[in-house]
């Protein structure tokens, strides 16, 4: 039978880049979260990058839009643009609200630009091996979503996972799809105990909830307004009186919070009659939690995924990863994950790997930097990165992109102490101008306004002493900013 046609307008992929990762802890920290991370044997290339790679620019696909929160912007940006995607439309959250408002505020954004677009729904976190697969399930998901279902895609099951949700598929769906392996949508089911897992398993009617959607924008849209009418208004509102800044779309931080915080699938899935499932088996993982990496990781002889330098003996079915911390020695273990960054060391067995959460949770409590950002922190315009932190000093060393420029601004707490240990700054103090290089050195009084650029075309690199009663980043005050962050301290 032809197909008849009632969406035809372009794909637009929709990166939902919001999440914080938090099993994935000590590497992913609310500041730096895993999508932002590489766990591939790629070192430099991100999920993130991973994810917007993996669509490309494939027709019918259109340049990606990203929904991220505040915080993340830069590195959101960054990151994109890293990966050839310097176009990507990048919308931003004022707080967190679920995965129902952040596509709705895509689904709004996209009916603005097109008409009788599809939008494809990808978390940004997300690892998958089998890139043929998917680009076929795409298709089929396509297939089925211009005949106006909204396709949830499923992973078929290879163990009894107790950390995912499930969907029960129904019938084939025939007539003008010929039965191309899309399925009606018979159950959501939330994530189930390991026995009811092994159940699913035998039964084969069950999926993984991927998370991952390929909607009509239009039905979509509708679909909200019928089921979940708050949400709809409220984000209408949002994006209504959204502002454009520079690459950022910024929602309105009154209208989305007013909204409810409500998953898409409890908002629209569970209740539409329109749903559909394409089933995949492309390689998989939410890169979840370490022991969803060593599952999926490449195994040596005695079972065990190792990242950096590791020096093992009698070690079997674990996982070892040595970030950005010291190497790790491992002696006479079995089914654990270890895990090093420069400022914790994470150990836990296995099977135990749900439960790092609620052990960060414990951590914030005593000292949340641990949580909230590693000792690198980045910046629109470069990175620093803590060496030492004592009694009322602190010593950073900085790194500015070519071009980049720190914000004009002083300090009343601290002053600071400047040598260049690579390339070329020319720094404002008060009234002077001076152009430094390697090996050269400059102090910024109490109240000095100041700032830094990099004019060469290679890293400026410097070593900052600073020396004051308070050293707390929010002792700054911003007169100019070539990044729209005056009046903040990030």
């Amino acid at each position: 039978m032809e197909k008849r046609l009632v969406v035809d307008g372009p794909v637009v992929p929709v990166i939902l880049s919001g999440g914080m990762g938090s099993r994935l802890w000590p590497m992913s920290r609310s500041k730096y979260p895993k999508q932002f991370l590489s766990f591939s044997d790629n070192p430099n290339t991100s999920l993130l990058q991973q994810t917007a790679q993996r669509i490309g620019r494939k027709k019918p696909m259109q340049s990606p839009v990203v929904v991220s929160n505040e915080e993340h912007r830069f590195l959101v940006a960054e990151h994109m643009k890293a990966a050839g995607f310097e176009d990507a439309d990048i919308i931003l959250e004022p707080m967190m609200r679920n995965t129902a408002p952040a596509i709705t505020a895509a689904a709004l954004y996209i009916r603005s630009l097109y008409k009788n677009a599809l939008m494809l729904v990808l978390p940004s976190d997300h690892i998958i091996t089998d890139e043929q697969a998917f680009e076929k399930g795409v298709s089929l998901a396509a297939d089925a979503a211009r005949e106006g279902h909204l396709v949830t895609f499923g992973i078929a099951p290879e163990y009894p996972e107790t950390g995912y949700g499930y969907i029960r598929q129904g019938k084939m769906l025939n007539g003008a799809l010929d039965g191309k392996g899309i399925f009606e949508v018979n159950q959501f089911v939330e994530k189930p105990d390991a026995e009811t897992a092994g159940k699913y398993l035998d039964s084969g009617e069950y999926s993984w909830n991927s998370g991952m959607f390929m909607f009509p924008v239009d039905t979509f849209l509708d679909e909200m307004e019928a089921h979940q009418p708050e949400v709809m208004k409220q984000v209408t509102q949002a994006v209504e009186k959204a502002k454009r800044e520079t690459d950022f779309i910024r929602l309105d931080e009154e209208s989305f919070a007013a909204s409810p915080s409500i998953s898409v699938d409890y908002a629209v899935m569970e209740h539409t009659d329109k749903a559909a499932l394409v089933p995949m088996s492309c390689g998989w993982s939410d890169a979840g939690a370490w022991d969803a990496l060593w599952r999926i990781g490449n195994k040596d002889a005695d079972g065990n995924v190792i990242k950096g330098t590791s020096y093992t003996q009698d070690v079997k079915n674990s996982y070892l990863h040595a970030g950005d911390g010291p190497p790790i020695a491992a002696l006479g273990i079995e089914d654990l994950v270890v895990v090093s960054t420069k400022d914790m060391v994470l150990v836990t067995k296995k099977d135990r790997a749900q439960d790092v959460k609620q052990l960060m949770e414990d951590v914030k409590l005593e000292n949340s930097d641990l949580v909230d950002q590693h000792l690198r922190v980045y910046r629109p315009w470069g990175f620093y990165e803590t060496i030492e932190l004592g009694p009322r000093h602190q010593v950073k060393h900085i790194h500015v992109k070519p071009g980049a420029k720190l914000s004009v601004q002083m300090h009343h707490h601290r002053a600071e102490h400047w040598v260049i240990t690579n390339g070329t700054a020319r720094v404002q103090r008060d009234d002077e101008e001076l152009v430094l290089s390697e090996n050269e050195y400059v102090y910024i009084p109490l109240t000095a306004i100041h700032s830094v650029e990099n004019i060469g075309k290679i890293g400026l690199d410097f070593i900052e002493v600073q020396h004051g009663e308070y050293l707390g980043e929010d002792d700054i005050v911003r007169f100019q900013d070539m990044y729209g962050r005056e009046g903040t301290n990030t």
